[in-house]
């Protein structure tokens, strides 16, 4: 949304928000989402707190955070979804919306997949390698009757890691640091992850990783011609069709190696404008757009 500085006539703030949710980018309503969520809690929680509760954010993390525990978990089964979208903290807030709003631009750019799929998708993941190591190693039993979890890290890092594994050379450049590959990047936040498990934040760090390899499964499948992010709540299935005659013909394509150079180069530059083409219509509508050629001709050109 391209913002002038003026409020469009007999509009106001939150019709503009509105607006700019429903004709938003998938990656748009999820920063909406969460930036939405964190100022209810937080207005729940002044509230409350003038009304003298002293433990409003027990039961913001009661209701909306994941718990370890299996018995308080059948009591709020919602959590494992509303914990991706809930922070209690503003920094927390700030640095998981700066990493969603960074690598979901190059997902949506370059990667095949829908972007809302692989946030739920990852979230769910990072909750249950959380819950799972709770209640199967011994070292957290101390803290498996209070502990919940709480935040989009999990979530963000399937997005990271998606883009991570998929587009391993590519470059960032991150400040002080200078230009970073990917994979770089990745290796370092998991050995990050993985040796601050004992220090603190035990379920945090492990969802991260939970996020995080579903990420890599999600790419490892995308070069296969799997897409692991259509989950069945965010597509319907389309209606059946009545059967039409298709005239088939068959068209033979010369070998590469039965090409001349100018017709190799012919062909190359058709394909490569194709793909731009494609490219273009995913940054205008999103990958959801996409005719099924147009999936195949990315799926082929990012195995070649």
């Amino acid at each position: 949304m391209n913002y002038t500085g003026e409020i469009p006539r007999g509009g106001n703030p939150w019709s503009t928000i509105q607006r700019s949710f429903k004709q938003g980018s998938p990656l748009a309503r999820l920063l909406h989402v969460n930036i939405g969520v964190y100022l209810l809690v937080a207005l729940f929680q002044a509230f409350a707190w003038l009304a003298g509760t002293q433990n409003a954010e027990q039961l913001s993390l009661h209701y909306l955070g994941a718990p370890a525990d299996l018995a308080r978990l059948a009591r709020v089964p919602w959590t494992p979804l509303t914990y991706m979208f809930t922070h209690l903290g503003f920094l927390h807030l700030l640095f998981n919306m700066l990493w969603l709003y960074w690598f979901g631009s190059i997902f949506r750019e370059r990667l095949p997949g829908n972007l809302v799929g692989v946030y739920l998708a990852g979230g769910i993941a990072g909750a249950g390698a959380y819950i799972l190591a709770y209640n199967l190693l011994p070292v957290f039993a101390p803290d498996l009757p209070l502990s919940s979890a709480i935040g989009a890290s999990g979530a963000v890092m399937a997005i990271v890691f998606a883009v991570c594994t998929y587009l391993p050379n590519h470059r960032v450049y991150i400040l002080l640091v200078g230009p970073v590959r990917l994979v770089h990047l990745a290796l370092f936040t998991v050995i990050v992850d993985a040796i601050s498990i004992p220090g603190g934040n035990a379920g945090g760090h492990i969802a991260h990783l939970g996020g995080a390899l579903f990420g890599c499964l999600f790419s490892l499948a995308a070069r296969r011609g799997i897409d692991l992010s259509r989950l069945p709540l965010l597509h319907r299935r389309p209606a059946k069709r009545a059967r039409r005659k298709v005239n088939m013909r068959v068209e033979y394509k010369k070998d590469a190696k039965e090409m001349s150079d100018k017709e190799y180069n012919m062909e190359r530059r058709k394909r490569d404008n194709r793909v731009n083409e494609i490219l273009d219509k995913i940054s205008r509508s999103g990958y959801d757009s996409l005719t099924k050629e147009e999936r195949e001709t990315l799926f082929k050109t990012g195995r070649q």
